[in-house]
């Protein structure tokens, strides 16, 4: 079935017809044909509306262009049929007898597991690896997605504007390219980065976090009794707009995606493969502090993996306009088990938190820390399902990893 036409312009005609044949073969193979998954970018096969419904979301969302294989809708997998082919071919070994069944069997349920736990990373490397479109050798999808990203930020363009953006440049693009057309669009593909974050609402007097059950919907600082809301010129809340917003980035996505590459799974243990030990420090590794961690807990040293972090934040305006006392705090982990030429570049230190101002948190930054001690502590009792693909050319999967934070505060 051709299905050329999820690249194609939304406003050609390759992309109608196609849009009706899909519809009509979702349509004959829908046991309820008035709840089928919807493909377009924004339901992702996730909600199930009727035909009409899902027609109307695809010409406004967009078709979800990685949904290639349609079994949400009847198509019959490939896969299975392949492996099927496969078993029926059995190596015999005079000394082992018949293998092929156990040892496949093993492989097989290795793959399901990585698959499983690895399913948004090898997203992301289908979209690394994904020309922008058909023939091109220069640029990939996620190349001009981040490109396109890093001048959004810069220049601040608002969101409206660079989904319009977007559409001028695939008009422009030769047919068939695969750039996103709307910032969500956009947006989930860098979610397999380990790039989402959260908004938490605070007390503008810095008492709690607006997290939990008991403060998820209340409305006045328990603490204080100031407003969770800004207030208008008639001291009214507006319902929805938060007097401060802490942005919480969790680190342990981020974490596993270090181990998933190649390169810097391996430079995590340098500190044991390859430091120099003769006596001089060279690293973190050879202080005191250090070696205080790995004798207090020596289950916990013995595992080379085990990343020792080191917490910082400090105060920073982020206004052009040298008057303005706002104060803007991030809060970073550096992660020291990396090499000393790597351990301190900008593209290793992790921000987790960023606190908006205007004024600093001051002592009662302990507030704002909240979330992260919390998923630090996650990762001190361990995480499941950590890929390291360092370890064999087909990659392990670690039961648990363990991480360790050394703090250091600098004002």
């Amino acid at each position: 079935m051709d299905k050329s036409w999820m690249h194609a312009d939304r406003r050609s005609l390759k992309f109608q017809i196609g849009v009706d044949n899909f519809l009509k073969f979702a349509l004959a193979n829908a046991s309820d044909k008035s709840s089928i998954c919807c493909p377009c970018m924004k339901c992702c096969n996730i909600d199930e509306f009727s035909i009409r419904v899902i027609k109307d979301h695809i010409y406004f969302n967009g078709i979800c262009t990685e949904y290639k294989q349609w079994k949400w809708h009847g198509e019959p997998s490939t896969m299975n049929n392949d492996r099927v082919a496969e078993s029926e071919t059995v190596d015999f070994h005079p000394d082992l007898g018949e293998v092929g069944d156990e040892n496949s069997g093993i492989e097989e349920r290795e793959d399901e597991e990585i698959s499983r736990d690895s399913n948004e990373f090898l997203k992301f490397v289908e979209d690394e690896d994904m020309p922008l479109w058909p023939g091109n050798t220069k640029t990939t999808k996620m190349n001009a997605i981040i490109e396109s990203f890093n001048l959004k930020a810069k220049h601040g363009i608002s969101d409206h504007c660079y989904s319009d953006m977007l559409m001028m440049i695939a008009m422009f693009l030769p047919e068939g390219n695969v750039i996103p057309v709307t910032v969500q669009e956009a947006k989930k593909s860098l979610a397999a980065l380990g790039m989402g974050y959260e908004k938490i609402d605070a007390c503008p007097n810095d008492c709690v976090l607006y997290r939990g059950e008991d403060l998820t919907e209340a409305k006045i600082c328990p603490t204080c009794g100031a407003s969770r809301y800004k207030l208008n010129k008639d001291d009214v809340p507006r319902e929805g707009v938060p007097a401060k917003v802490l942005w919480y980035f969790p680190p342990i996505p981020r974490f596993k995606r270090m181990f998933q590459s190649t390169t810097t799974a391996k430079a995590l243990t340098w500190h044991v493969d390859d430091r120099k030990m003769d006596g001089m420090m060279w690293h973190p590794a050879d202080s005191l502090s250090w070696k205080l961690i790995d004798t207090k807990w020596p289950e916990f040293g013995r595992e080379p993996r085990n990343l020792r972090l080191a917490l910082s934040s400090d105060g920073f305006n982020p206004h052009r306009s040298l008057s303005s006392k706002y104060s803007c705090w991030p809060v970073i982990l550096v992660t020291y088990n990396l090499p000393p030429w790597l351990c301190m570049k900008r593209k290793y230190m992790m921000l987790t938190l960023l606190i908006s101002g205007p004024k600093q948190p001051g002592n009662d930054i302990d507030v704002y820390l909240q979330p992260l001690i919390d998923d630090l502590k996650v990762l001190w009792d361990g995480v499941e399902g950590v890929y390291d693909a360092s370890l064999t050319p087909k990659g392990n999967l670690l039961e648990k990893r363990q991480v360790k934070c050394s703090l250091t505060l600098e004002s």
